[in-house]
């Protein structure tokens, strides 16, 4: 008398490897849908000319001698003009995670009686940030790619080929 066909070993196997194709399938479906990519730019173009408008921000900020030194030791980020006469009312400091959108985050600075510029943060800042200086006016830009937190100055330097 013959074995049925569910008692066999082969028809198991025959069944399983197309059975874990389907659940495999159906799992990365799942995963794509629920935490999609945010770091996918819709319109290309656009993106493109708003990096030439970018460029010629911090080929401005090359141009005029713009310097910064940055230091962030115990939650208090300090941003100083070096080898800079002039005197900004207000910087922009945006600080750009490199994956996670939701850690981006804005200050507007004013100086102290030194002429630098302070910040206390409640919470601990650390991990590798881009870093973009501005001013209020948003016409010259100065930008980086920083570790933090930083013991000692670091010097941020308007490079065109660095330009985001």
């Amino acid at each position: 008398m013959k074995t049925p066909w569910y008692k066999e070993p082969w028809a198991w196997l025959v069944f399983f490897l197309p059975l874990s194709a389907v659940i495999a399938g159906i799992t990365t479906v799942i995963i794509a849908n629920t935490d999609p990519d945010d770091l996918v730019v819709g319109d290309y173009y656009k993106k493109g000319k708003a990096i030439n408008i970018e460029v010629s921000k911090v080929k401005l900020a090359q141009k005029l001698g713009m310097k910064f030194g940055l230091k962030l030791t115990d939650n208090e980020l300090v941003i100083r003009p070096l080898g800079i006469e002039k005197v900004f009312p207000v910087i922009n400091a945006n600080f750009y995670h490199p994956t996670l959108e939701e850690r981006d985050f804005y200050l507007a600075l004013t100086p102290d009686g030194n002429g630098d510029f302070r910040h206390r943060f409640e919470q601990a800042v650390s991990g590798k940030w881009r870093v973009t200086l501005s001013s209020f006016e948003n016409n010259w830009k100065v930008q980086a790619t920083v570790a933090l937190p930083q013991e000692e100055f670091i010097e941020l330097i308007p490079n065109p080929a660095q330009a985001q």
